[in-house]
């Protein structure tokens, strides 16, 4: 008699009904991300015009606005306080735990884990990636290696604000007849860190308010909520 495995194998689907359902999530989102970035342009477009119009200067047509460093800033400032966020919740969690919440390890797993929890090496699986079984520098690399993108992306584009900031701050400057700031001293001043820490204030009371609300709180059928009928002391259980 034959052995039939005990892992079951999702369905395949197929055509794009099978596509737009297997990736719903990730489409989802990048939908609205575009839909969200056309309506700043829109949105960003008229406020510009406006202002020019109150320094009495000639308006812009709305390709030349997204050229802009008014618009370059706006994007890039808002960009890096998300990365900046899912920086730090990757890399924290890997320590820190916070009781009854789903969006935490179990309270005893704090840490890297060992190899055999991880599935490296010697322990990983005929589906593991490749450099999950390799040993050395590509196993080190790839074991952080959402971290490390995570944490490249937002030192570019927090380098982006920096500049596309200066650019657009320095215009301001002379059209109200002031000197202009070097990058350097942009890095410094209230104008910049301004931009910065409104947005980092706000991803990270999110955060906190995901981790802590999820404890008491429950959405049911979502894999960012706790079963409706956990315990609130339940950790690291999602629905």
């Amino acid at each position: 008699m034959t052995e039939h495995s005990s892992r079951t194998t999702p369905p395949k689907h197929r055509g794009l009904p099978g596509f737009l359902r297997d990736n719903g999530l990730g489409l989802f989102f990048l939908a609205t991300f575009l839909l969200a970035l056309v309506g700043q342009a829109i949105a960003g477009h008229a406020d510009f015009n406006n202002q020019m119009a109150a320094d009495q200067l000639q308006q812009v047509e709305f390709g030349e606005y997204l050229t802009t460093s008014d618009f370059a800033v706006d994007v890039s400032e808002n960009w890096q306080s998300e990365y900046l966020q899912f920086f730090l919740y990757v890399g924290v969690t890997v320590w820190l735990v916070q009781r009854g919440s789903p969006e935490s390890k179990e309270l005893h797993k704090g840490g890297t884990e060992s190899d055999e929890e991880q599935l490296v090496g010697e322990y990983a699986k005929e589906g593991s990636p490749k450099w999950a079984r390799a040993g050395g520098w590509r196993r080190a690399v790839y074991s952080h290696s959402l971290l490390l993108v995570m944490g490249t992306i937002f030192l570019l584009s927090w380098l982006v604000q920096s500049i596309t900031g200066v650019a657009a701050y320095n215009e301001e400057q002379l059209r109200q007849l002031q000197a202009p700031l070097s990058w350097a001293d942009y890095l410094g001043a209230a104008d910049f860190w301004n931009r910065t820490l409104q947005n980092w204030q706000s991803e990270l009371l999110a955060v906190a308010s995901m981790a802590v609300l999820s404890i008491y709180l429950r959405q049911r059928g979502s894999p960012e909520s706790k079963p409706v009928g956990a315990a609130h002391s339940a950790t690291g259980v999602e629905g």
